[in-house]
C-alpha cells in the first residue's frame, strides 16, 4: 500500500511550476524548488501559505487556493514522474501475483484523473481519497477500507509513506511500515523519528523488504 504525493509519484515539479506562474502574475520573487518541495505533503494551503506568506485568515488567501486548485488540474502531470526505482518496484509486485493500492490524503478529483494521466489506474487495486472515508489519515480508516478492497487483512499489508501521518496510520491499522527518505520530508521532522519499521532511500530498496517479507 503507497501513499501517493511523494512516495509513488513526484508531483511537486508540477506544483512549483503552478505556484511559481502565480507567483509571477503577482510580481512576486519565483520560490525555489528545494524549498518549496518539503511543503508539498500539506497540500494545498500548505503550498499556499509559504508561496504567498499568508495563512486560512488573510483576505487574499481562499482565492489564491482555488485558483491554485484550478491550475493544477489544468496542468495534473506536465512535468510529474514515478520516483526512480519505482517502476521495478510495481513490476516485481505485479510479477509477484501481489497486489498494491494507494491511499492518499489528496482528493479524488485530483487524484484519480493524476493515476489515469499516468497510466495506474489499470494497475491500481484501490485508490483511497480522503472523501471516500470520514476520518483522514493519520485515521487508519482508509488504509482499513484500501485493504477490504484489495481482499486482505491490515496485518497482511505494508504501507510506504513519505510523511510521519502515514506511519502513525500504518501502525494505527496495525500495517507494517516503511518510510521513504526520498520523498517530500520535512528538514525539521525526519523520517527516522517516526518510528517505522525500515526506512528507504531509493524505491528499489522495497522490493527486498518485500522478498523477505513474503518469504
Amino acid at each position: 500500500m503507497l501513499d501517493l504525493d511523494g512516495t509513488l509519484l513526484d508531483t511537486a515539479p508540477d506544483f512549483v511550476s503552478i505556484v511559481n506562474s502565480m507567483l509571477q502574475k503577482y510580481g512576486r520573487a519565483p520560490i525555489g524548488y528545494a524549498q518549496f518541495r518539503q511543503r508539498v505533503s500539506d497540500g494545498a494551503r500548505g503550498m499556499i501559505q509559504m508561496a504567498f506568506d499568508c495563512d486560512d485568515h488573510d483576505p487574499r488567501f481562499e482565492a489564491l487556493r482555488e485558483e491554485f486548485l484550478a491550475l493544477y488540474s489544468q496542468h495534473i502531470a506536465d512535468h510529474t514522474q514515478l520516483f526512480p526505482g519505482m517502476a521495478e518496484l510495481l513490476q516485481y509486485i505485479e510479477g509477484a501475483g501481489l497486489s498494491w493500492g494507494v491511499v492518499t490524503n489528496k482528493a479524488s478529483a485530483y487524484a484519480l484523473p493524476l493515476m489515469e494521466a499516468m497510466s495506474l489506474s489499470s494497475r491500481c487495486a484501490a485508490l483511497v481519497c480522503p472523501d471516500h472515508v470520514a476520518n483522514r489519515k493519520p485515521d487508519p480508516e482508509a488504509l482499513q477500507l484500501a485493504c477490504r478492497q484489495i481482499g486482505c487483512a491490515t496485518s497482511e499489508a505494508i504501507y510506504i509513506g513519505d510523511h510521519r501521518r502515514d506511519i502513525e496510520a500504518g501502525h494505527n491499522a496495525g500495517m507494517s511500515t516503511i518510510a521513504c527518505s526520498y520523498g517530500y520530508v520535512h528538514s525539521d521532522d525526519p523520517c527516522e523519528n517516526w518510528g517505522a519499521e525500515f526506512i528507504v532511500h531509493d524505491a528499489r530498496q522495497i522490493i527486498t523488504i518485500l522478498q523477505n517479507w513474503v518469504n
